[in-house]
């Protein structure tokens, strides 16, 4: 996928021109990443409402207007997506086009209501389960990826590396600059 959803030729005609961009800088991409340790397995009775609100929710996601990409296997979530040796261990990437359009589809969507009852379903956490990022525009990170800028985010607190919303950092300017 090139320039988020666009494909054939239509991803070419969204480019910006080459007069209205400095050619060292790169355009970047928001990434993040959540875990959560289930409380159950997803066959469960007591996960049966989270179970249900998947695919809702990922409909909700996919029709975000500024969406990248999300990760999924071909169940069409990620529920089964092996983060860790802990198969109860689940989580959730997704690439966006800026801070402001994951901030608008996390907490000001049907989306936040599910987040809401995150402590139905998950266990509570001792460290941050969530960090943000920057790529490039078209790189689609991989859970290895998120996981190592988790990890840092769990050691280090917010940096350029990895970061959260209440001390976020600008996307780079250029790769020179890119953490």
């Amino acid at each position: 996928m090139v320039c988020g959803r666009l494909t054939g030729r239509d991803w070419r005609l969204a480019l910006p021109k080459a007069a209205d961009i400095k050619m060292e800088q790169m355009a970047f991409h928001l990434t993040q990443i959540n875990i959560g340790r289930l409380v159950a397995p997803t066959g469960d009775a007591r996960l049966a409402d989270f179970v249900a609100q998947l695919d809702p929710i990922n409909k909700l996601a996919d029709a975000a207007p500024r969406l990248v990409w999300r990760l999924q296997s071909s169940s069409g979530n990620a529920t089964d997506v092996v983060y860790s040796d802990d198969p109860m261990v689940i989580a959730n990437m997704s690439v966006w086009e800026s801070l402001a359009a994951l901030r608008d589809y996390t907490y000001a969507s049907r989306h936040m209501q599910v987040f809401r009852d995150r402590a139905k379903w998950f266990e509570k956490m001792d460290k941050p389960h969530y960090c943000l990022w920057w790529v490039p525009a078209g790189h689609l990170p991989t859970v290895a990826e998120g996981k190592q800028r988790l990890e840092h985010y769990q050691a280090h607190g917010a940096t350029e590396f990895a970061f959260w919303f209440p001390q976020s950092f600008p996307a780079p300017l250029d790769q020179e600059t890119y953490a």
